[in-house]
């Protein structure tokens, strides 16, 4: 869906946003974005009534940073906040061990982010229940009684299904859960969780939103100042904090995250398009095909597709060959930067994924530069 097709009013688009997001008044002879603020500790005589008083609790570079995500996932949204944290996965565990408590019940998809079934073993190491169910179908909706809360991953990482976040939001509060959304894939320019109901939208801004594999980098957003109180005492206690060098790098990032995204959504549907002609290719996933089975939920609640396709190769064997026949495509872990990257997902052992699995997220090369890497490197992997 395009972004004229999702709605706004004049000077609110995207590309305006994101370049001028979170952005300071301006005042004569300063820099329109400060650079980073290196600071463990602050002037601080008397009382600590201030905004700043220490490192680890707040820094003007995070607070710049955060009020730029607050505006990207949640525009015209009051009592909304914003916290980011050293990495994605501090983000997310920040939020399920700050909301849940021994005895409680936690509701994970089976299919996600790798890192999750460490998280599973952490949390029932507490006393936390922990059920899971795949992205696909809803399915989370058949283990929500009982639940404290809930994390949707969509699209999930690295199979791409997709849920309904509004269906799911509705059974999970109706059930008394809070809803997490992890929003990496999609980026806030794809989808917006917060507007779809859930209560905090996570993601890892070192993939797209920062966009050059150059930042370790995640955030929460959320709309309970109670819950989100809860998340800031997490950060405190943990020290989960990035680095101020780290936070400008996102923030200076993100004023070209429009540009980025449209780019790289509509260069990873013609990848698509180009290998679902391919004979060797089987279960090539895609939410921007109109004929992948995530597409009406995705064309629902998406306005852009993200930078990541997938799909199988006959072989393990195979796949290798064609991931070092690529030029243009490093053999990389992550996505979401400007140079594409690939690889044979399975060698991690932590996705439930064919041998010949893969991931590939596009960048920002030429459209027709890219299609025609990618199909030479299938022509010379055959056997």
């Amino acid at each position: 869906m395009s972004d004229s097709a999702a709605g706004r009013s004049s000077g609110d688009g995207d590309g305006t946003r994101v370049v001028r997001a979170g952005l300071p008044e301006p005042v004569k002879y300063e820099p329109t974005l400060p650079g980073p603020a290196f600071a463990a500790h602050y002037h601080l005589p008397g009382e600590p009534t201030g905004p700043y008083t220490y490192g680890r609790d707040e820094n003007p570079t995070w607070t710049l940073l955060e009020r730029a995500v607050g505006e990207l996932e949640a525009p015209g949204q009051d009592g909304v906040e914003t916290l980011v944290f050293a990495s994605g996965m501090a983000a997310i565990s920040a939020v399920l061990f700050s909301q849940l408590r021994a005895g409680d019940t936690v509701v994970l998809p089976s299919d996600g982010y790798q890192a999750l079934p460490l998280v599973r073993t952490q949390l029932e190491a507490y006393g936390i229940e922990v059920r899971t169910a795949p992205t696909g179908n809803d399915a989370q909706l058949g283990v929500l009684d009982g639940a404290k809360l809930v994390l949707l991953e969509t699209p999930s990482n690295p199979g791409l299904d997709v849920c309904d976040i509004r269906r799911l939001a509705e059974a999970a509060h109706a059930h008394g859960a809070l809803v997490a959304v992890d929003n990496t894939l999609a980026t806030a320019l794809g989808q917006r969780p917060l507007e779809l109901g859930a209560d905090f939208a996570v993601a890892s801004g070192t993939k797209q939103l920062t966009g050059h594999g150059d930042v370790l980098l995640g955030y929460v957003v959320g709309r309970d100042a109670e819950a989100m109180a809860a998340v800031r005492r997490w950060r405190k206690i943990v020290g989960a904090i990035p680095g101020p060098m780290e936070a400008w790098l996102a923030h200076r990032s993100i004023a070209t995250l429009q540009l980025r995204v449209d780019r790289q959504s509509s260069t990873a549907l013609a990848v698509a398009e180009a290998l679902r002609e391919r004979p060797e290719v089987t279960g090539l996933r895609y939410p921007g095909l109109p004929d992948d089975p995530s597409y009406k939920v995705a064309s629902q609640q998406m306005r852009r597709y993200g930078c990541v396709v997938s799909f199988t190769l006959p072989t393990r064997a195979r796949a290798d060959r064609f991931l070092d026949a690529l030029r243009l495509v490093d053999d990389a872990t992550s996505f979401g930067g400007v140079r594409s990257t690939a690889e044979r997902r399975g060698r991690w052992g932590g996705d439930a994924v064919p041998e010949g699995f893969i991931r590939l997220s596009v960048g920002a090369e030429d459209p027709e530069d890219l299609v025609a890497d990618v199909l030479r490197a299938l022509d010379e992997s055959a056997e």
